[in-house]
């Protein structure tokens, strides 16, 4: 009775900071603070190293079904063709350069002594938590046209590879073993995606169809099985679960039946009304704080190394498709990083290979990026529209449709969400709405 007693206790607290976050994004406008920055620093208060209020622990796995639903949204919205795009050859192009420097940075340090988790550290350097930001980028007008496309699948390679590589590198066997695990589930979640196709037009289609919007919630029910079934499938063959969740959303993307902007709000019901912050606050609670005040040189290291090893490529990648402008404004884009860095540090802090201190170091340099490296970018954005208009009208390349909200259906600071790419089938041609931000 005590340990449901402390469950319920925790989970009250928990609750209340995630209920409170979107009234403090609101109360404070000017400033801009994702909610996500807002359920790390309520986490950091409640926890063992604030006011003791809650214990994380005994939420690991509500937790652990927030960061699954996390990245099942952020691989429902991936669009594999953006890569056979311009805009996503660059920003393969770039992640690849990114790679390359993060693993001779991070050696460098870890031949110094400073971090003792290569791998995750030069991993959590590749990330960019795009979406986390994207009602501020949407509000001054940083998505539209031809830059608009740049940013979107700048974001989405910095979500999807690094996962990729954390299911090759941080699995729980041997690289070569990963890549067949991580081949194995792929090809598992591809028979998925194609099986439902086997019963349209029959009457198993009907009854989940009409089932969809009434008590059974039958898309809904059985989306929340196959999260869970690539969830437990990828624990099985020792990869993280971030991967089965990522590729469950991809899964998801070509298998929902019937209505599925009604099935993305019911997601987003689910995942943003209760499990994904729950998921954030506890990372708060597990935040090694004192390590962090002990030796802040850590967080203002990673801090720096995420502009340099991240955002720095940028200026020599888009040097013949964006302006020096925009390609600055892309520069400080792409070096924000956050969910991906918790994960990572999850993962590290899990598996025994980060330190604690890194691992807060990483997470709150992740905080730092979302608060300082956006301003910056909307601010160039901001001067670069004045020089625009003292300056002699030139005529500019169409713009290409850029995936936004639904007309008349304002976007929301709320938590990261994947942007939506282009679509392709007819039934994901028309824009959806955003209603989180990563």
């Amino acid at each position: 009775m005590d340990d449901l007693s402390s469950v319920l206790n925790t989970l009250l607290v928990v609750s209340v900071v995630a209920a409170l976050a979107p009234l403090i994004v609101a109360l404070l406008p000017g400033l801009r603070i994702p909610q996500i920055v807002v359920l790390i620093i309520g986490g950091i208060l409640i926890g063992p190293q604030g006011f003791g209020l809650a214990e994380p622990a005994v939420l690991n796995l509500i937790a652990n079904i927030g960061l699954g639903l996390v990245f099942l949204l952020a691989g429902y919205e991936l669009d594999p063709t953006v890569f056979a795009e311009r805009a996503g050859r660059l920003a393969l192009l770039g992640w690849v350069v990114t790679a390359a420097v993060a693993a001779g940075l991070v050696g460098a340090l870890a031949a110094v002594g400073f971090v003792h988790a290569y791998v995750p550290v030069a991993l959590g350097l590749t990330t960019t938590a795009l979406g986390t930001l994207l009602p501020i980028l949407r509000d001054h007008n940083l998505l539209a046209g031809r830059f608009g496309r740049y940013v979107l699948a700048a974001g989405a390679v910095g979500e999807l590879l690094p996962i990729l590589a954390i299911a090759i590198f941080l699995g729980a066997h041997s690289q070569f073993v990963g890549l067949l695990s991580l081949a194995s589930v792929a090809v598992l979640a591809a028979i998925l995606s194609i099986a439902p196709r086997l019963a349209r037009g029959t009457r198993l289609e009907r009854i989940m169809e009409e089932g969809e919007h009434a008590t059974s919630q039958t898309t809904l029910r059985f989306s929340i099985v196959l999260l869970l079934f690539l969830l437990a499938v990828a624990a099985q063959f020792g990869l993280d679960v971030v991967l089965g969740a990522f590729l469950a959303g991809m899964v998801l993307r070509r298998w929902a039946p019937g209505d599925t902007h009604a099935l993305e709000e019911k997601l987003d019901a689910v995942g943003y009304g209760f499990f994904i912050p729950v998921f954030f606050v506890v990372s708060g609670m597990t935040l090694d704080v004192h390590s962090i005040v002990e030796s802040p040189l850590r967080l203002l290291v990673f801090f720096v190394l995420l502009l340099l090893v991240r955002g720095l490529p940028s200026l020599l990648i888009y040097r013949r498709a964006l302006v020096v402008g925009q390609r600055l404004q892309m520069m400080f884009i792409t070096a924000t990083a956050l969910p991906l860095l918790v994960a990572l540090a999850e993962i590290g802090l899990r598996n025994g290979t980060m330190l604690p201190e890194n691992a807060a170091a990483l997470v709150g340099a992740g905080v730092l990026s979302v608060i300082v490296y956006p301003a910056i970018a909307v601010a160039i954005g901001a001067r670069s529209r004045v020089a625009e208009r003292a300056a002699p009208a030139s005529p500019d390349p169409p713009d290409e449709p850029t995936p936004l909200s639904e007309p008349g259906k304002p976007a929301s600071p709320d938590l990261p969400r994947k942007p939506a790419a282009p679509a392709v089938e007819a039934s994901r041609d028309e824009p959806r709405a955003d209603p989180a931000a990563r």
